[in-house]
């Protein structure tokens, strides 16, 4: 007679228990150990990793495990279980699964007890999986309402959003900490969307798209629902809400990235975009869209085409805010762009002007670049003296029999290494600037002195540059009395804080600002660069406009300029 062969089933509830725990093995040694009891041959092992619940069929162990025993029909296996509610911990799902193992001819064996196949045996047999599944849904609603409760005291559960992670703190378990780089990705894409910059949620897909490491799905991509997601989570308001567990604006433990009035205008803003009606083609045509508003209710103006004789076709900007005083009334295109564009030329500044700026910056640049590789020299002789320092440290603990003094030359070296992580830090901050001077800044500043030409002559990517760079805020426009004024950048301020009189003399240097103001000039100026720079397309005419229009300079032109840039004077630090 031939050797019974039996088949090992084991389960545990979780991944994280088949990784942390050793119940699989356990309860794997112990099936084998019953096999060799009994004079079984083990022929085959099938482990699951899910709870008890619901159907057996779902069980990625058990699938297999019936389909082994359908590919061997004339077998009579012996299917051994370590317990009956490794079986299931679900009355019908498990009477489902005697009756499979009945149809296969299969012999069942649990460990911790014997049922024979009598009625009363079978009977006794639905009791113990009843109290399987009485046990399980109690556990579930422990574990449930621990969770709230921990929910409730402002403690996230989840997996942690982008932006943060999870890290143990003493009495408080896992906690949400901010995740950099991307907790500033996510802040800058916030408060982006908030205040205009990024016009709608494709282009805060564009930005995340930016850095490589920002998380994507498997497939290596980034979804649209995925930037919703995010845009929509109150978690980055330093609040818990939670559908599941009836939870709403719980005051978190975790640090904020964004204030609610952010969030909530970011919300605003959302259900403004989805309530814009969708234009098919036209959206090259109109290169205001998005930036200029209605004046009377200040929400976005529509763009559409009127039909006339002919079948020609009319551009018109108009207000569809049912409840304003201007819906409906539409406006040509050509009258609104064009006032905006007087605008734009109010701004253009001379040529005495802008070789004035552009001696300042190309001063303050390589100032800062001077000063920033002295303080990195300095920095670095500090950091070598402080290493030697510990080094004799070292040696004193090697040398030294006494605790007490052994603990303070630990305390003075702990000291030491800190004042080294604060020098590195500060050397990273007071870093030089990255690139040459024509690779970072020569783009923004041909841009600066050209806006008026770059609007009238750029394509539909570069005239909206052109909007986003000039103005800090959206363009309101009145049916009747054109465009409002609105707040420009900082550096067409300054541009025009320079005296007319000063520029002609030479004297237009910056001398009349405050340190911190040409560093946050410079700094404007990096940022416009950054925003160019990431446009080849923009970069490519920019550097096509600065070639056509810049003349060769005479001797005399040169002298000049050589000149102004001798005559500026910043001071000794910025």
């Amino acid at each position: 007679m031939s050797q019974p062969k039996a088949i090992i089933d084991c389960r545990v509830s979780s991944r994280n228990q088949e990784k942390d725990g050793h119940g699989l093995e356990g309860q794997e040694t112990r099936c084998r150990q019953h096999a060799d009891a009994k004079g079984y041959e083990v022929v085959a092992t099938f482990p699951d990793t899910m709870t008890g619940g619901g159907d057996f069929m779902k069980r990625p162990g058990m699938v297999p495990l019936l389909s082994f025993m359908d590919a061997q029909p004339d077998e009579n296996f012996v299917v051994i279980f370590d317990d009956l509610k490794r079986a299931s911990r679900d009355t019908l799902a498990f009477l489902d699964l005697r009756d499979a193992f009945r149809d296969r001819q299969a012999q069942v064996e649990r460990l911790n007890f014997k049922l024979d196949d009598s009625p009363e045996g079978e009977f006794l047999e639905t009791l113990f999986a009843a109290q399987g599944q009485l046990e399980r849904k109690q556990n579930g609603r422990q574990v449930a309402q621990k969770m709230r409760a921990r929910m409730e005291n402002g403690f996230w559960i989840h997996n942690p959003p982008v932006a943060y992670r999870y890290e143990k703190q003493p009495n408080q378990g896992r906690v949400l900490v901010r995740n950099p780089p991307f907790d500033a990705i996510i802040k800058e894409a916030f408060e982006g969307y908030a205040s205009g910059h990024f016009q709608t949620q494709a282009e805060v897909k564009r930005f995340f798209e930016s850095f490589p490491e920002f998380p994507r799905l498997k497939n290596g991509k980034l979804t649209q629902q995925r930037v919703t997601d995010i845009l929509t989570h109150p978690i980055y308001t330093g609040h818990i809400c939670s559908d599941t567990y009836e939870l709403h604006w719980i005051k978190a433990q975790h640090e904020p990235l964004i204030s609610l009035a952010t969030f909530d205008r970011v919300q605003e803003r959302r259900k403004a975009v989805a309530k814009a009606p969708k234009r098919a083609n036209i959206g090259d045509a109109f290169a205001l869209r998005g930036v200029a508003v209605c004046d009377c209710c200040g929400a976005p103006l529509r763009s559409s085409f009127a039909r006339g004789k002919l079948g020609k076709r009319y551009p018109y900007y108009l207000c569809q805010t049912k409840t304003c005083e201007a819906y409906g009334k539409s406006i040509r295109r050509d009258q609104l762009e064009g006032d905006v564009g007087e605008l734009i030329k109010s701004l253009q500044p001379t040529d005495g002007l802008m070789r004035a700026a552009a001696a300042m910056f190309r001063h303050i640049w390589e100032t800062r670049q001077t000063q920033a590789a002295e303080l990195a020299r300095a920095g670095k002789r500090q950091i070598a003296a402080i290493d030697k320092e510990i080094d004799k440290l070292l040696d004193l603990i090697m040398t030294s029999g006494n605790t007490t003094v052994i603990r303070k030359y630990e305390e003075k070296i702990t000291q030491h290494e800190r004042q080294k992580a604060l020098l590195a830090e500060k050397l990273a901050n007071q870093a030089a600037p990255n690139g040459t001077w024509e690779e970072k800044l020569e783009p923004a500043l041909t841009f600066l002195a050209n806006p008026s030409k770059l609007r009238e002559k750029g394509n539909i990517t570069l005239r909206r540059a052109v909007l986003k760079l000039a103005f800090k805020d959206r363009i309101r426009y009145c049916r009747n009395e054109g465009a409002r004024t609105p707040e420009i950048a900082f550096l067409f301020k300054a541009l025009r804080g320079f005296n007319a009189l000063e520029v002609q003399s030479g004297a237009a240097d910056g001398t009349n600002l405050e340190p911190l103001e040409l560093q946050s000039l410079l700094s404007e100026l990096e940022d416009w660069a950054d925003i160019l720079n990431g446009s080849p397309e923009v970069i490519h005419k920019l550097r096509e406009l600065a070639g056509g229009s810049e003349q060769k300079e005479t001797n005399d032109t040169r002298a000049k300029r050589n000149a102004l840039r001798s005559h500026v004077r910043l001071g000794p630090t910025l």
